[in-house]
């Protein structure tokens, strides 16, 4: 236990830190007031999610910890990987440098507006948590996995990536930015990608998921697709 709660805040600080490094240089300035808001405002929701799962579903939080390129069983999954890390970094270098060379002009409510997005989405990903103790870092089957069908999993089949697209829509405006917006396009294609891949796998491997399927018509977006 004690290693897997320094590896989980290992991972936080160390996620901390690079965001700082891929806002700040790009931005040129630590003049930022929209950067060290957003910063502690997506720093503290996966915080006290960790902390939930330590107490409630440790399991859950070793998973978790176990993520990004690499950590794949599949080829194609490692490569979605590394595009999904490439597009999560350009959403963050797009806005820093909106700001560094005043693109956009974004109103304070606006910015407001963008940290609340990404709580939100914190949110919605701790729901997912919360009903489902299979939701891993990778897409794999474990010893007693069982297809979830509660909660958000009865609207959509992959709830957890509508709270990541929520979160990744307030970062721009959070940073202050209309233009980072556009970097959300090439993100949603590649959880797109992944989601369509895990369905494939999870239908093959995982007993009952096929009928899920039958049953939960929608990806992602309800009664859209």
């Amino acid at each position: 236990m004690n290693h897997l709660v320094i590896r989980a805040f290992a991972g936080l600080l160390f996620l901390l830190i690079v965001m700082a490094i891929i806002i700040f240089v790009p931005a040129w300035t630590l003049d930022y007031w929209q950067a060290w808001i957003f910063l502690v405002v997506f720093f503290v929701p996966p915080l006290l999610i960790t902390m939930y799962l330590m107490k409630h579903d440790p399991k859950l939080l070793e998973r978790r910890t176990t993520a990004g390129p690499g950590a794949e069983q599949e080829r194609i999954q490692n490569i979605i990987q590394a595009l999904a890390g490439l597009a999560f970094i350009a959403i963050f270098i797009a806005s820093a440098l909106d700001h560094r060379f005043g693109w956009s002009t974004v109103p304070a409510y606006v910015t407001a507006l963008g940290d609340v997005l990404v709580i939100f989405g914190f949110y919605l990903v701790f729901l997912v948590f919360k009903e489902n103790t299979f939701a891993s870092g990778t897409i794999e089957v474990v010893a007693e996995q069982r297809v979830i069908s509660t909660g958000p999993y009865a609207l959509v089949r992959h709830p957890m990536y509508i709270g990541a697209l929520v979160m990744l829509v307030g970062v721009p405006l959070a940073l202050g930015s209309w233009w980072g917006l556009l970097a959300i396009i090439p993100m949603t294609l590649v959880l797109i990608l992944r989601l369509l891949d895990e369905e494939k796998f999870l239908a093959k491997n995982l007993a009952g998921y096929s009928d899920y399927q039958s049953k939960v018509r929608y990806h992602l977006f309800p009664l859209i697709w």
